[in-house]
């Protein structure tokens, strides 16, 4: 009653003043006058009391009674009741939720002690995190993991697994298994979340977990505090703006993505086979477009062939005549490649059935895509490819950019204007001033800066560099270089393309036919990140070769 009172007599010298106590007390003085425990032994108190500003000395009065310890409470005459022991006092904690917005109170990992090791945060899962995670000495370190998913995807096989040529789990490996640290040691962390902000100056990242199910708050965010901070958060694919993208078609980065394809594509074979379906709309359900030819959507196209011809004649025989590919691309197929390669692949595609279309896709809408030229083409399934960008996420961020909206960084894959921040992989890329272009965001690219940067951690460790504003002075070494080790994909019916030069304009080995899809899948195989999934994708392929494709619809 005393503290209502005082509020009270300030109030009557302000309208301001009086505005506050309502707002702050009001609600929360039960019908004896008794000011909740809830409230005042809650953050939510001494952050509205201390967020009032006013030169009333009576308020100032309160904000000094909001950092008093409670227990001193009682010579002033203040009676606290039990927590929750009115129901005012319940719907006190429940209104002070908004609070957790202020990035001050979210709950989290806070800043090392000096006799902690230094924390590297990482953002992503991708090849250059992966391969980051991977190299990096826990020894010197511990390691924080951010990411909406807990596992990398080995992204040049995923358009086989659409068609039931490789299982789902062969191109996923999970994040713990490339980094035992991150389930193992005390310190380190995987956190399946999505980070929605920095703060530079006080060196914490924000984030918003995947899903707030079960949880005590609904988003339920919190924070980290790092002593350096990896960026390796990937990128979005490419939609140019064109209206209906993002609703109609289907994108192919992700395992979830993989297997939305291969639904789409089952069911729609098994629709088309019910009774009463005209033959225009089976032809438009069993038409699959894909939209880019880029080594993805040659790929995926190729895979997509060979389903056609190996499985569907044999297992959907009363449709089989109705379903067809169409690859649309505004320029040429396969452009980084060689022009032999692309005239190869031209062929190939068009021989094994691939319808292949020169044009710029104006609108999608649900069953038809319309082309700059005013030209309907009807879709069952449209997969789009046309390349990536910088996320959302990164766009937001407050640092320099480089060409295309990346993250800019120098030749260390360091953010130049602040400190302790690093990026790598798809989502940067290096500055002007550097004298270097921005390298092509490939999984060879991603991965050769996720172990340079490895390195260079490990060797700003070993000069006890690893903590916050500490590797001011410190020899870095020898920059990142990149050298192109060449291009492969794969365009069906046991044929590959295999081009070897290091840049668009170089001379080197390119290689077309049986021996390259040989060249291709043993590189593959090599480079998958277990023997684990290794085992799992030779068994695959060997099922695949003796039984054909596995043709169930799950889910």
């Amino acid at each position: 009653m005393a503290l209502a009172r005082l509020a009270r007599s300030g109030a009557r010298n302000s309208f301001a003043a009086d505005s506050v106590v309502r707002r702050v007390f009001g609600n929360y003085i039960d019908q004896k006058g008794v000011l909740s425990e809830a409230l005042y032994g809650s953050k939510c108190y001494s952050s509205l009391v201390r967020n009032v500003s006013s030169p009333n000395r009576h308020l100032g009065y309160l904000q000094e009674l909001g950092g008093m310890d409670r227990s001193s409470l009682g010579s002033r005459g203040i009676r606290v009741s039990p927590q929750y022991e009115s129901p005012l006092a319940e719907a006190v904690v429940e209104n002070c939720d908004f609070m957790e917005d202020d990035d001050s109170h979210l709950a989290g990992l806070e800043a090392t002690k000096p006799n902690e090791k230094p924390r590297v945060v990482v953002l992503g899962t991708g090849w250059a995190g992966c391969r980051f995670l991977k190299g990096l000495n826990t020894e010197q370190y511990d390691i924080v993991c951010i990411s909406p998913r807990n596992h990398m995807v080995f992204t040049p096989l995923l358009a086989s697994t659409c068609v039931g040529t490789l299982e789902f789990r062969s191109v996923a490996e999970p994040v713990s298994r490339i980094q035992p640290a991150l389930g193992g040691s005390p310190n380190s962390y995987f956190y399946l979340a999505s980070c929605t902000g920095v703060d530079m100056d006080k060196h914490e990242v924000y984030c918003e977990t995947v899903s707030s199910e079960g949880l005590p708050r609904q988003p339920y965010r919190f924070k980290v505090a790092y002593d350096k901070l990896v960026i390796a958060s990937g990128s979005e694919p490419l939609t140019f703006n064109i209206n209906g993208v993002k609703e109609h078609a289907s994108f192919l980065r992700e395992v979830n993505h993989a297997q939305e394809i291969r639904k789409k594509l089952l069911l729609n074979l098994m629709l088309s086979e019910n009774p009463g379906i005209s033959e225009e709309e089976k032809k438009r359900l069993l038409h699959c477009v894909v939209i880019g030819g880029g080594p993805t959507g040659v790929e995926f196209s190729g895979e997509l062939s060979d389903f056609i011809m190996k499985d569907v004649r044999e297992r959907y025989a009363h449709v089989k005549d109705y379903i067809c590919v169409t690859l649309i691309e505004a320029n040429e197929i396969l452009s980084s490649f060689d022009v032999g390669l692309r005239q190869y692949a031209t062929k190939h595609l068009t021989k094994s059935g691939v319808r292949l279309v020169r044009g710029i896709v104006k609108e999608v809408q649900a069953k038809q895509i319309i082309l700059s030229d005013g030209t309907n083409v009807p879709y069952g399934l449209l997969v789009w490819s046309t390349g990536v960008g910088p996320s959302e996420f990164v766009k937001a961020l407050d640092l320099p950019k480089a060409p295309g909206g990346r993250i800019g960084v120098d030749e260390y894959m360091r953010v130049p204007s602040v400190e302790d921040v690093f990026a790598l992989g798809d989502c940067a890329g290096f500055l002007e001033q550097t004298g270097k272009q921005v390298l092509p965001a490939l999984a060879q690219v991603a991965e050769r800066e996720g172990k340079f940067l490895a390195e260079l951690f490990n060797k700003i460790g070993k000069q006890e560099g690893g903590k916050a504003f500490s590797a001011k002075n410190i020899d870095l070494g020898d920059p990142f270089i990149y050298k192109h080790l060449g291009s492969m994909a794969s365009v069906g019916r046991y044929k590959a393309l295999v081009d070897l030069r290091q840049s668009k304009d170089a001379k080197g080995l390119s290689l077309a036919g049986f021996i390259s899809w040989l060249i291709w899948r043993s590189a593959y195989l090599t480079r998958v990140v277990s023997w684990r999934n290794r085992l799992y994708v030779a068994v695959n392929w060997a099922t695949t070769f003796v039984f054909g494709r596995d043709n169930s619809r799950i889910g």
